[in-house]
């Protein structure tokens, strides 16, 4: 058998970071085989100055939405985004199919390997069944008015069931995912909480600073939402509780479940989780899309709280919606220019094998470990083994 040899200034092996003398060693498919010293290593390596990663995971992403990039302003907050969103999102197919392919195209020269998709339609299926990414596919319900909730679960039980077809064929992996706390009642609540069982799924929490009042006294601006949208809200109780700790028990019975934005989170939620995944026997991940967080509300979670709660950390893009690029490196290098005492290493770890570990795809994706298949990205542009402005990610293999 013949094999591929890889050596760089660095090398990430999914959990830390080894020195230029480790030569990366693959078969011709890709497949890890080990990590040797250079000296044993023998000929024919191929040497990169930089750093050598796993691919990236991209834990959440709709890339349903790719024709709407430069569409919507930025900094609108986030009701006008989602009310612009709803409004605006219906093009011809063929311009929403072309923006799909190309966006996919964007995501793999960026070293992404698998991305978390949120899925409200069919659109991406025809991209998918290339298989040139691995994909977990989260169809998307929503639903505010308890009289809806039927109609709206049967529309994305049907989705679900499209996409599940695909199973027998190739390895897709699917789940329903509530869109937000303040898009699905109880009602809705209780028909798709038995469609979690051992899966991974996910919602958009905290993501406004204004989710919370909703919950605890019914004030905020999603009233204002409600109105837009010509919904009646009279039906609401609060909770008195926060938004996370109002609806977390509902995900009883799953196996992980991401967390998207967070950024309003407080001390006594990421508490309230360690309650739960203890209780439940379930991880919880946090999703940080900190270039969408900037685009829509102009602010940033707090990544320096989530680490001190040893929180289970993982990478997003968001939307081309919602974002300029689709990129797990922009977003990792605007979490460093923010926390400049995260070390570089551990970046990438919540940009490899956490994803991977949160999409249930470990077995295969996120480490240079034997037997996986994970990619191989090089970072370039590397200031003394750090992460600068300049620094750019490209897939090798």
């Amino acid at each position: 058998m013949s094999y591929k040899k890889f050596k760089a200034d660095y090398l990430f092996t999914g959990t830390e970071i080894l020195g230029t003398n480790h030569v990366l060693i693959t078969d011709q498919d890709g497949i890890v085989q080990e990590i040797i010293d250079e000296k044993n290593a023998g000929e024919n390596i191929q040497t990169f100055q930089g750093l050598l990663s796993p691919g990236f995971i991209n834990c959440h992403c709709h890339l349903e939405l790719s024709h709407m990039k430069n569409l919507i302003p930025e900094k609108t907050g986030l009701v006008d985004f989602v009310f612009n969103v709803v409004t605006q999102r219906h093009f011809p197919e063929e311009e929403i199919l072309d923006s799909i392919t190309k966006a996919e195209d964007e995501m793999i020269a960026n070293g992404i390997v698998a991305v978390g998709d949120i899925c409200n339609n069919t659109h991406t299926i025809p991209q998918k069944l290339k298989q040139r990414i691995d994909y977990y596919n989260f169809i998307e319900v929503s639903g505010w008015l308890p009289q809806i909730a039927e109609q709206r679960f049967k529309k994305s039980k049907e989705i679900l069931d499209v996409f599940s077809i695909q199973n027998s064929k190739f390895k897709i992996q699917n789940s329903l995912a509530p869109h937000a706390p303040y898009s699905v009642s109880n009602e809705l609540w209780e028909l798709i909480s038995p469609f979690f069982q051992n899966k991974t799924t996910t919602i958009h929490n905290q993501e406004t600073d204004f989710e919370d009042l909703l919950f605890i006294n019914g004030t905020g601006d999603f009233t204002r939402m409600y109105e837009m949208m010509k919904i009646d809200n009279s039906f609401f109780k609060p909770t008195g509780k926060s938004s996370l700790q109002s609806y977390l028990q509902k995900f009883n019975g799953a196996s992980n479940v991401l967390l998207v934005h967070d950024t309003f989170i407080k001390d006594d939620d990421n508490e309230f989780i360690k309650f739960l995944s203890k209780q439940n026997q379930q991880q919880f991940f946090c999703c940080l899309c900190v270039n969408a967080n900037t685009y829509i509300e102009n602010a940033l979670p707090p990544v320096e709280k989530l680490r001190q709660h040893q929180f289970n950390i993982t990478i997003g893009t968001d939307s081309l919606a919602s974002n300029w690029s689709l990129s797990i490196l922009d977003e990792v290098k605007k979490i460093s220019r923010h926390f400049s005492s995260i070390p570089i290493s551990e970046l990438l770890q919540w940009a490899t094998i956490n994803g991977a570990k949160a999409l249930q795809m470990e077995d295969h994706l996120g480490s240079f470990e034997r037997n996986k298949k994970p990619g191989i990205v090089l970072i370039e542009g590397l200031k003394n083994g750090d992460l600068a402005n300049e620094s750019t990610a490209k897939r090798i293999l």
